[in-house]
Formats: structure tokens, C-alpha cells, sequence
């Protein structure tokens, strides 16, 4: 039995799959990740890039469909990625490297497709500080957060703390933008992972990125609505439905909107839960 198919504005397990390892396209396609990204970028050396571009153009033009990440629009391979993916049949949208402006969102979408989304990835200072132009660029689709590379561009270090203010701008910026929430980073010891999904849905992301599809399933559970969530949706929904829409406090209608929220992710992702009885004050 398939899975049901997530769309990529609400994905939130995004797995980076190497352009160079072509026999694991298929693994990543079987797996639990949300949305699956072949990597041309930092995951293939210089040397192996023109049979690594090859090999994804291949796939995608048998039957598959993935994002793909290609290199940034300062180095040289971004032209040849750009044109090698304008063949693709299968290309569901681009993920673009060190995205630092407007000027590079606006200068890959005039290589691709019309209409090609592209997904850009922040991982610089420059890139964080130009934020809200790249989120109001007409083909962004959504932001991702490069955080290996951002702790080497700003000597941060692994302290939640120390990337707190550069996921912040990223939410803001695509909030403002009405973009959906961004996607942050991978973590990579499984152990930290659930610790670092929960930190990540706490700071307003959406989505996150993983190099491994055995974290995938980690990764959709944190990013989703808990049982205990859903329960309580349902119940305020129901309580306020037999009250008459009645509003007994301010608090009601930001609750009423946060249930209407959480009980249309489940349905989004496929999850069900009985309601529980909770009372109209509750939560």
C-alpha cells in the first residue's frame, strides 16, 4: 500500500540523496521522507559532476520525480545544471545553493521552465541579511536553512542558541512573504534528532532536512500534530460547534483557528484520532 503523496508546501522530511550514488535514488523514493532532493551540489565532488548531472537527468526522465539541488549561481557548474534540468521531465523543482539575493532566484528561474519552483537554501550571512528580498522573489517557493555551511561562514557553534536569530529571520521573512514555514537543517546524530525536530517546530519551521532516509520517519512524526493535538482539536471544534459559535473570551477564536489548523494537518498527513472530550475552556 503507497503512502499518501505530501505536498511540498507542507513537507517535512526532506531527504538529500547524492547525484553521484544513483542506486540509491530508489531507496530514497521507497522511504518515509516527504520529499526527496538529488543532491549535484556539496554531496559530488568537481571531477564527478558531469556523469552525476547525467545520471539524475536520466532518472528523472524515466518515469521519476524529485528535486534537485543544484550548485550556486556563482560557481561553475550553475549554468550547466540549469540547462541540463530544462530537459527534465520529472523535475519537481529546484533547490537552490548559497542563495545570497533576489538577483539569484530571479537569474536560475530565467534558465529553467516556467514555472519551475525553486527552494531557496540559506546558508550564508550575506544570505540570512537578504532574507526577506529572496522570500519576496517571485519564483521562491520556500526557504531552507544550510546550517552546516552557516556555522562555517559565521564560526557559530552547535548551540541552538547561536542559530536562534538566524531561524527567526527565516520564519519572519517567509511569513511575511506568505511562503510557507521554512525548512531547517539536518541533524545528524539520530540520537539529537528528536530533540532537534522539536526545536526546530518550535521556532516556527515546517520542515527539515536529513541526509539519511532512517531519520525520515523521526522527522514527520516531530513535524506533526501529536494524538494529544489532534484530540483536543477535534474536541474544541466540537464544543464550539454545540455552543452555537458562542465566544465566551478573546481566546476563543485564535484557539477555534489553531484547531481548524491542526485538524487539517492530520488530514494532511494521514493521521487519525479519535476526539476526546474536552471542554469548551480547555486547553
Amino acid at each position: 500500500m503507497s503512502r499518501r503523496p505530501v505536498s511540498p508546501q507542507i513537507a517535512r522530511s526532506w531527504l538529500l540523496v547524492p547525484a553521484s550514488h544513483p542506486e540509491l535514488f530508489e531507496i530514497a523514493q521507497a522511504s518515509d521522507a516527504d520529499a526527496i532532493i538529488i543532491d549535484m551540489e556539496d554531496a559530488v565532488a568537481a571531477n564527478d559532476k558531469k556523469q552525476a548531472r547525467k545520471d539524475t537527468l536520466a532518472w528523472l526522465n524515466s518515469g521519476h520525480r524529485a528535486w534537485v539541488r543544484i550548485n550556486d549561481a556563482s560557481s561553475d557548474f550553475w549554468s550547466d545544471d540549469c540547462a541540463a534540468l530544462k530537459k527534465a521531465e520529472g523535475l519537481e523543482g529546484v533547490m537552490l545553493a548559497k542563495s545570497e539575493s533576489s538577483s539569484h532566484i530571479d537569474d536560475t528561474a530565467d534558465r529553467l521552465p516556467d514555472g519551475v519552483r525553486i527552494l531557496a537554501l540559506v546558508e550564508t550571512a550575506r544570505g540570512v541579511q537578504q532574507v526577506e528580498r529572496i522570500a519576496n522573489a517571485p519564483s521562491t517557493f520556500r526557504i531552507a536553512f544550510g546550517t552546516g555551511d552557516f556555522k562555517r561562514d559565521t564560526a557559530t557553534g552547535e548551540d541552538p542558541l547561536a542559530l536562534a536569530y538566524a531561524r527567526s529571520q527565516l520564519v519572519i521573512a517567509s511569513r511575511a512573504a506568505r511562503l510557507p514555514a521554512p525548512i531547517d537543517g539536518p541533524t545528524l546524530d539520530l540520537a539529537k534528532l528528536p530533540a532537534g525536530t522539536a526545536h526546530a517546530k518550535e521556532m516556527g519551521m515546517s520542515g527539515k532536512l536529513c541526509l539519511t532516509h532512517a531519520h525520515a520517519a523521526t522527522i514527520n512524526e516531530g513535524l506533526s500534530p501529536s494524538e494529544d493535538d489532534i484530540a483536543w482539536a477535534h474536541g474544541f471544534i466540537t464544543a464550539f460547534e454545540a455552543s452555537g459559535g458562542k465566544i465566551t473570551d478573546g481566546s476563543d477564536l485564535p484557539r477555534l483557528a489553531r484547531a481548524q489548523k491542526i485538524v487539517q494537518q492530520a488530514e494532511d498527513f494521514g493521521i487519525e484520532v479519535a476526539a476526546a472530550e474536552v471542554s469548551h475552556s480547555g486547553y
